[in-house]
């Protein structure tokens, strides 16, 4: 499939160069006139989720800026793969833009012994949109009220703890599984198909703690039904302003100190000029107030990086993201 693919894309190359062409990959007349036709946001998960809401009102904000129609198309499977394949795959003439999370634009390509694209060399890292911390909650009858007090206990209660993930090689997985192993706690660890059962599960006592989404637990936090500990990464969530972050706990693991992030790229070989008024585009959207607020109420803290920006922290996330799944020993095929 990576042979397809570079000998389409030579062939464009070679096509652009015959014609003339002083825009890589494009006739001349394209490079005036972009965009000339409607965009598309791949989104590779269902309908409904936060990085679909995230998708739309974007592609609604980014098309003002454009002058050209958004249509955000929803290609969920394979664990984001499948839909971030297929921009991957497609012509680098801005018209394939995959909006998603950090699962398919760099996990994966560390829990897969074999994938349909290389995220590094198939993809041009657009803009990180935003920060994707999770909260770290507990059943309310863990009697450990911060990070340092959960660690202490986990640690004194061996091969009796179970934490929940919505999936081998989720953050959820991966954050506790590196608990477990760097308290030599020989925690359980329960995989369920989405996070509702999960917290459902946590709920109801058959778990003890889990990380999630401020989405998903909030609800919860503010009755009381579930114990807030910490939130990942190291800025606090405006939808829940008076939680610490673990990092701000004393507690400074990279494990706990990373976040995934919600993240828009194109094909590799997209030209600077595309690339640029995309990113034009989207920095004009950041400043939309309804923007901001779906962002924040997602859980999600805004960025907005350049693609030099998300270029520089994807690769310094890569080891560590890396090193979080070779101790999980998490791998799927």
């Amino acid at each position: 499939m990576d042979c397809n693919n570079t000998t389409r894309r030579q062939l464009m190359l070679a096509a652009a160069a015959a014609a003339g062409s002083s825009l890589v990959g494009l006739p001349a007349w394209a490079k005036a006139a972009y965009p000339s036709k409607p965009i598309r946001f791949i989104v590779p998960f269902n309908p409904g989720g936060a990085t679909d809401i995230v998708a739309r009102v974007l592609g609604e904000a980014m098309s003002k800026k454009l002058g050209q129609p958004i249509v955000v198309e929803n290609k969920a499977g394979a664990s984001g793969m499948l839909g971030t394949d297929q921009v991957a795959k497609s012509a680098p003439d801005g018209y394939n833009v995959v909006l998603s999370l950090s699962t398919s634009l760099l996990i994966n390509q560390f829990l897969y012994s074999k994938m349909a694209y290389n995220p590094q060399k198939d993809l041009l890292m657009l803009s990180e949109l935003a920060s994707a911390p999770v909260t770290l909650v507990v059943h309310p009858s863990v009697p450990a009220n911060n990070m340092q007090e959960l660690l202490a206990w986990v640690k004194a209660n061996k091969s009796k703890v179970s934490y929940g993930s919505w999936g081998v090689g989720s953050y959820a997985h991966l954050g506790g599984a590196y608990m477990s192993k760097s308290m030599n706690a020989d925690m359980s660890h329960v995989a369920y198909r989405g996070e509702a059962p999960m917290i459902q599960e946590l709920i109801g006592g058959q778990l003890q703690l889990c990380f999630s989404s401020a989405q998903n637990t909030k609800p919860f936090i503010d009755s009381g039904r579930l114990k807030a500990i910490g939130v990942t990464g190291k800025a606090r969530m405006a939808v829940l302003p008076n939680l610490p972050t673990i990092y701000e706990q004393g507690v400074t693991d990279d494990a706990y100190s990373i976040a995934g992030f919600v993240g828009m790229a194109l094909p590799a070989g997209t030209p600077k000029e595309i690339v640029d008024v995309l990113y034009a585009a989207l920095q004009e959207a950041s400043k939309d107030a309804k923007v901001k607020e779906r962002i924040d109420g997602a859980g999600f803290l805004p960025v907005f990086s350049s693609p030099e920006e998300f270029s520089k922290t994807y690769a310094k996330a890569v080891p560590v993201w890396k090193s979080l799944i070779e101790v999980a020993e998490a791998k799927v095929d």
